[in-house]
């Protein structure tokens, strides 16, 4: 747990407002497999440490890259979720639809990991694609973007603010006020931004650049912990002037207990359940009576649902296996 200095001229530290609480979650990168365990971890923060206001803010690159873009888009816009939320806008949502309006622009998508993103969405690109295949797949790409999904990018703001915070996907170019930031520097800005040494108008949370773990400096934080690549997707929960990451997704499916299933209890599995039917922690493939789960945070997602019913279903030690606050210490392992 982190918390900032005050800055100059102020005795408090930098905070948000009283009864909301921030989730701040970094570049998924078509990763659908970390987000679904991230959002249940969330909704499993928030029943057992409630809170007035929680809020989720996402930082971009929703998509490239990872091999699930479409699955990535269709999880945010399902409707119901826990927290409210806010949808950043990243340098790569910009590549997919500049692409759209400009096919030529392929070769260009490409090398930032847009074939991933086609694939996604059941297209075929070829290794060597003409001008004609381009055009073509611009427009197959078209008709296989649902229009919630078009929705969704067009609906991306370029920053947040809350408190003393501003979250924007990539920073701020140095000296300038918010309000005159330029779209292409909140979206690419690098090293301007990251080497400045001084304060900002705000506290920066962004992502854009990946770092092997959350970089909490006196003026930006940084959670892009290369998701898509190290299997880490950051979520850092600000609260008052408290800053502090929920624990690696992969810790936290690995240690969650086993649990008894019920009738009721579909959510990720593949068939309804009987009552004498255990899901292991993270889904192993012996799961349900014969059928695997569906992916691995079939138990997580029982476990969610069930304490947002009841908190005090659940025994206290098994709480605390549960909840994603807790030290990582006693339950790490050897990666791999």
């Amino acid at each position: 747990m982190w918390k900032l200095p005050p800055r100059r001229n102020e005795r408090k530290p930098p905070h948000v407002p009283a009864g909301v609480r921030i989730y701040a979650i970094g570049d998924v990168h078509g990763r659908a497999d970390l987000l679904a365990s991230l959002l249940l971890q969330i909704e499993v923060d928030i029943a057992l440490h409630p809170v007035s206001r929680p809020i989720a803010v996402f930082l971009g690159d929703y998509i490239d890259r990872g091999p699930d873009s479409k699955e990535v888009l269709e999880l945010l816009i399902t409707p119901g979720r826990t927290p409210e939320m806010v949808f950043l806008k990243g340098n790569h949502e910009t590549f997919m639809l500049n692409f759209l309006k400009t096919p030529a622009l392929l070769d260009n998508w490409r090398q930032y990991g847009g074939l991933e993103t086609l694939v996604s969405y059941g297209l075929k690109p070829p290794i060597s694609p003409s001008f004609n295949d381009r055009a073509r797949l611009a427009r197959d790409l078209a008709s296989a973007t649902p229009e919630s999904h078009r929705k969704f990018f067009e609906a991306l703001k370029l920053s947040f603010v809350c408190g003393d915070f501003l979250f924007v996907h990539a920073g701020l170019r140095p000296l300038i006020p918010i309000q005159q930031q330029t779209e292409d520097d909140l979206l690419w800005i690098r090293d301007d931004f990251l080497l400045w040494d001084k304060a900002f108008e705000k506290i920066v949370v962004h992502g854009h650049t990946p770092v092997l773990e959350p970089d909490v400096r006196f003026n930006r934080i940084n959670i892009d912990t290369g998701a898509f690549a190290t299997g880490r997707l950051t979520c850092m929960t600000i609260e008052a002037a408290e800053i502090m990451p929920l624990i690696d997704v992969r810790d936290w499916l690995d240690k969650l207990p086993d649990v008894e299933t019920s009738q009721g209890d579909t959510i990720g599995l593949e068939e309804p359940v009987s009552s004498s039917d255990t899901v292991r922690h993270a889904g192993g493939s012996n799961a349900v009576a014969g059928y695997p789960a569906r992916r691995s945070d079939s138990a997580a997602a029982i476990h969610a649902k069930r304490l947002k019913e009841d908190v005090n279903a659940y025994d206290a030690p098994t709480r605390l296996r549960l909840d994603p606050r807790r030290s990582t210490n006693a339950f790490s392992h050897p990666r791999r």
